[in-house]
């Protein structure tokens, strides 16, 4: 089984802020949210994550060595990394959502994230046939593993949600990877 894991929370997503490349840790919340979903999840074989602070965090609280895959970064936002979301104007937002070659100034696009997480999630997917493996990634990088596993383009980022910490399970079919999960934060009650 292939667990895609949203890091626990930190300060800057608390306050509403875009948070691609910059690197701040988890907060107290997101720490007892990291503990929880290792909690809930489990014994695994593999652990997984981004090389981002927050991510690697929340994926030490599984309790095994945890390998650092640059792939499953967040997205580069570029120029708006660190903005409030409410600063970036709707006609740039109309524009991100309408092309997928689209990317801030200095950033990176929907697609090419989409290709990098393709790759990394090509490389996992039969052994997930037989280990349990987690991956602790980003907002983005979930999106997109969503649109792998559903066999739909990268679009479908627009009308996802991905609470942090929550929990995305993706089995192994003949027919290739099955959606079991998505989002799934019932482990972060009382957390």
């Amino acid at each position: 089984m292939l667990f895609v894991v949203r890091h626990g929370r930190t300060a800057a997503n608390a306050s509403g802020l875009l948070l691609g490349r910059l690197d701040p840790d988890l907060d107290e919340l997101g720490v007892r949210q990291a503990t929880a979903a290792a909690a809930a999840l489990g014994s695994v074989d593999r652990v997984v994550s981004s090389p981002l602070l927050r991510t690697r965090h929340t994926a030490e609280a599984f309790g095994r060595e945890v390998e650092v895959d640059d792939r499953w970064i967040e997205m580069d936002y570029g120029e708006f990394d660190g903005q409030p979301v409410a600063d970036v104007p709707a006609a740039t937002w109309r524009e991100w959502r309408d092309d997928l070659d689209w990317a801030p100034p200095g950033g990176e696009s929907h697609r090419s994230l989409g290709v990098r997480v393709r790759a990394a999630l090509d490389d996992l997917f039969e052994a997930s046939r037989t280990s349990d493996i987690v991956v602790v990634t980003h907002v983005s990088p979930v999106k997109a593993a969503l649109a792998w596993t559903l066999g739909v383009g990268d679009e479908v980022a627009w009308r996802a949600f991905v609470a942090p910490a929550s929990v995305m399970t993706v089995g192994a079919g003949p027919g290739g990877p099955s959606l079991r999960g998505f989002n799934d934060v019932s482990h972060l009650v009382g957390a």
